[in-house]
């Protein structure tokens, strides 16, 4: 007879320890998970022979990470796994009736996006433009996205609720050349397309030529199907995508923190003669490469798995990263996505139809169904309500003993919940905010189904951290994504911009002698001499031990807004300052790689 499966709350909580001892002391060969992970490529189109490390630079290495780059893409790789398989598929047909999903294959799709690269070329849109998204979700807009990826294009969503002023100050702010829309926003976009100088092409998706304005000049998709170009591919370190959030001043706030510039407008401007308004933003949208959204999925997906046989529905906005990224990850396991109507007061009639095996979705959806569901038993009073709370109650207790529940309950009492998403969800996530615990027990019960919550950031590309598959805890979101942090270093090191005249005056005290400057931030002696000085410093702010600096490199040359590695606040760039050094922080590894090897120790 085999054993039933129990675990407590502790096991839940001492296996989500091992998982993030796991990524701060990670394992020296790949295995399981990881290596179907190293085996399956997971990337943008990026390179033509050569593979690299998927997750940071510095894990170029073997090691359980490891999710190797290629030449093929996640669609490349589906097109050759899945290429006759359902991938995208909508109720809307040509005529704007709705009906049965109808579906393209993946085969399909990968020469859409052929199509529409070629399309931009043939109008003269050069490699790195920026290319606006002015549609919800549909299957036009993946496919577009995935051209952007495969030409070397960034995309750029426009998020149309944010309003037709925060359109015009997306697309002026990140330059965007070329706009793709459908004919509900052409009219909006058409407004005030003089305001957008920057804009050279606008493409129409869906409807037919009699609807569109007889100003215009056209030209149909043949175009880049009769001329089809080769990919172009970008680098994974090159822009992807730029996204934008709404901010509180109506336009839109950067994912990145606002910057206010609060310097005098008599210091900046002579004569007074133009006034400036401090209070406005001065933004940038979330800029994210490639390597950073396929590290995040590759990350997020040793855990979290999907089939060819999955089915998801596709409503939460394109335009933010939790659909994107689920996106990516969809394509690499060649699930079926359909597409709600665009109607969210439509979006329940969706999920009956499609019957979707994951969803993905928000806490203010999660509540309404919570809500529904409440309200409607409560109402049944009597034999009903009594039936619902008992079988309820039941379940509860079976999955707080670690058990897992009898198909009894399901069959008497939730089936008739459960089919309101369409019957076979098995799995839901939530983000963007915090999930109520009583909801999140809630959805487990009724649905049977794992329910796990997360956090993250669109400067992060998505996923930070996230439950584990299995875990019957709540009020946490999880373990940290893999792809996250570097692994492999557990030190500090730091670059030291150091004050000349402090220097000098220290190696006159102390009788040191050099040619120039430079050779005395070389000096071994000099930088003991910062470091214990930081070292000091870091003593009397309390730092922990891990909080200090190992070892550093003093440099001649101040960060400046001239060498690119300060912001116009003067804060320091950090990823310009990480490339600027990339040479320095490596031979700084290296040296407590060495001073740390079993050789020294002897």
């Amino acid at each position: 007879m085999a054993r039933e499966h129990q675990q407590s709350p502790m096991d839940a909580a001492q296996r989500r320890l091992r998982a993030v001892s796991a990524h701060i002391h990670p394992p020296a060969r790949a295995g399981g998970r990881a290596a179907d992970l190293a085996a399956n490529p997971t990337a943008g189109e990026y390179a033509h022979v050569q593979g690299y490390s998927a997750v940071l630079p510095e894990k170029l290495q073997t090691g359980k990470w490891n999710v190797y780059r290629s030449a093929r893409s996640p669609l490349r790789y589906a097109v050759e796994t899945f290429r006759d398989s359902r991938y995208l598929g909508s109720r809307i047909g040509t005529n704007g009736t709705v009906g049965d999903y109808k579906w393209i294959t993946y085969g399909e799709a990968s020469t859409s996006r052929t199509a529409i690269g070629s399309g931009l070329i043939y109008h003269g849109i050069t490699e790195g433009a920026r290319i606006g998204l002015y549609f919800i979700n549909r299957p036009e807009w993946i496919i577009v996205d995935h051209a952007c990826a495969a030409y070397s294009y960034i995309s750029v969503p426009l998020y149309d609720t944010l309003g037709p002023d925060a359109v015009q100050f997306i697309v002026n702010h990140a330059t965007v050349e070329a706009i793709f829309c459908v004919p509900q926003t052409l009219n909006t976009l058409l407004s005030f397309i003089t305001q957008m100088p920057c804009v050279r092409l606008v493409v129409v998706i869906g409807g037919d030529d009699a609807n569109m304005p007889s100003s215009l000049e056209t030209t149909g998709p043949e175009v880049g199907m009769m001329s089809p170009q080769p990919f172009r591919p970008p680098k994974p370190e090159d822009v992807a995508t730029i996204c934008y959030t709404s901010g509180t001043t109506g336009t839109p706030k950067a994912n990145y923190p606002s910057l206010f510039f609060t310097l005098s407008a008599e210091a900046l401007i002579p004569f007074k003669s133009v006034k400036l308004d401090l209070n406005v933003y001065f933004t940038q949208g979330a800029v994210l490469s490639h390597e950073n959204l396929i590290a995040n999925v590759a990350g997020s997906s040793m855990d979290i798995k999907f089939y060819p046989s999955d089915v998801y529905i596709s409503y939460l906005p394109l335009a933010h990263i939790y659909e994107r990224s689920l996106q990516v990850a969809l394509l690499h396991y060649g699930v079926a996505v359909g597409f709600y109507q665009g109607d969210n007061l439509k979006l329940m009639d969706d999920l009956a139809a499609l019957r979707p095996t994951v969803f993905a979705s928000v806490p203010r959806l999660y509540n309404k169904i919570y809500a529904a569901i409440t309200n409607a038993v409560k109402e049944s009073g009597g034999l009903k309500e009594r039936l619902f709370n008992t079988a309820y109650d039941a379940k509860k207790q079976v999955v707080i003993n670690g058990k897992n529940p009898s198909k009894m309950w399901d069959r008497l009492v939730f089936s008739k919940i459960q089919a309101r998403l369409g019957g076979r969800v098995r799995l839901m996530t939530s983000g963007a905010s915090p999930l109520s615990p009583d909801v999140m027990e809630f959805l487990r019960i009724c649905f049977s189904c794992e329910v796990l919550e997360g956090y993250g950031m669109t400067e992060t590309s998505c996923v930070v951290s996230m439950m584990n598959v299995g875990d019957k805890l709540i009020g946490h979101v999880g373990s940290p994504n893999p792809s996250c942090g570097d692994s492999f270093n557990s030190s500090l090191v730091a670059i030291v911009a150091v004050e000349p005249q402090v220097l000098k005056a220290w190696a006159a005290s102390e009788g040191i002698q050099y040619e120039d400057f430079k050779q005395l931030c070389a000096d071994p002696r000099a930088k003991a001499a910062v470091l214990a000085d930081m070292d000091s410093i870091g003593k009397e702010a309390q730092l922990r031990g891990f909080e200090f600096a190992k070892v550093i490199t003093l440099v001649a040359e101040p960060f400046t807004l001239e060498n690119g590695l300060l912001t116009p606040t003067f804060k320091v760039k950090r990823p310009q300052a990480r490339a600027y050094f990339a040479k320095e922080i490596s031979d700084m590894y290296a040296q407590l790689q060495e001073a740390e090897s079993p050789r020294q120790k002897l």
